[in-house]
């Protein structure tokens, strides 16, 4: 029977622990083959069979992924300096790249690890075990300096972000191509969807559900050759009726700002904070460990 791309995305923790169970077992016992022998037939081992038959870990229901401790998740736009012509409330999402290298830099000296999505999962879903301190890094809406400098930068400390595009502005000046996307997948990164043009979810009819989730996420998907899986809600804005809609094109979560997550729905409803241009890297700290506690 076909399974949609939601079904693999959800049983994807599941199958990343039998692997590593299937692993741990191989490496320990598999025999260190004489090399003036010829490779005996291959042969289901019992290891391999112990693996296959373990039960595969329950799911966590919406109370216990809820009662779970929070993984800090940080919301960046543009890195650049400011302008005479950005407005006060604009600079809340302009961070100077002094100012986010600063950032990057205390995060690092203070332990920090990031994540990725895939791992953000599993720790909700079946308590699969984090890095210490971990913390995601998410940008959204494809500008360029997400490229020319938040990327070198979280190279410099061995981070990963995940990158929310926005697809309407693939290739226009002072926005991410095509070529700089796929090489931003390659490098370990990952891309999910920020929509086609940043149009509030709360307003859609069903023929924008096609505009704005499905051509986009076919596109990144040529792009990148990896599904997409992920998503980020333009304005941090959600409701309801959107959740089903997002299930059914094959997302596994969604992610919205500040907002208090669903008690149905968490895992389509994941906080995160915008990490503000106006913060020293001890306010950023601060505001982390006050929103995420």
């Amino acid at each position: 029977m076909f399974k949609s791309k939601a079904f693999f995305a959800a049983a994807a923790p599941i199958k990343l622990l039998a692997s590593l169970v299937w692993l741990c077992f191989s490496c320990n016992s598999a025999p260190t083959q004489e090399p003036d022998k010829a490779a005996a037939p291959a042969t289901t081992s019992p290891d391999t069979a112990y693996a296959a038959a373990l039960p595969a870990p329950a799911l966590a229901d919406a109370a216990t992924i809820l009662a779970r401790r929070q993984v800090p998740v940080l919301c960046y736009h543009q890195i650049r300096e400011w302008q005479p012509s950005d407005s006060e409330a604009a600079k809340a999402y302009i961070v100077p790249p002094a100012r986010f290298q600063e950032q990057l830099q205390l995060l690092a000296d203070s332990g920090y690890h990031t994540i990725l999505p895939d791992q953000l999962l599993a720790y909700l879903t079946t308590g699969a075990p984090l890095p210490p301190k971990p913390i995601m890094l998410t940008f959204d809406d494809t500008n360029l300096s997400q490229y020319t400098v938040a990327a070198p930068e979280l190279e410099r400390h061995g981070y990963k972000g995940v990158f929310f595009i926005m697809t309407v502005s693939l290739g226009r000046p002072r926005y991410m191509s095509r070529a700089q996307v796929k090489e931003l997948a390659q490098a370990g990164h990952v891309i999910g969807s920020h929509t086609w043009d940043h149009q509030n979810v709360k307003k859609y009819q069903p023929q924008d559900w096609i505009t704005q989730i499905e051509k986009p996420t076919r596109q990144l998907e040529e792009i990148t050759g990896t599904p997409i899986t992920y998503f980020a809600y333009p304005f941090g804005l959600w409701n309801p009726a959107a959740i089903p809609e997002l299930k059914s094109r094959g997302m596994a979560a969604a992610f919205q700002l500040a907002g208090k997550p669903d008690e149905q729905e968490p895992l389509y409803t994941i906080r995160r904070i915008i990490a503000s241009g106006y913060w020293s890297p001890q306010s950023l700290h601060q505001n982390m460990v006050n929103s995420f506690d």
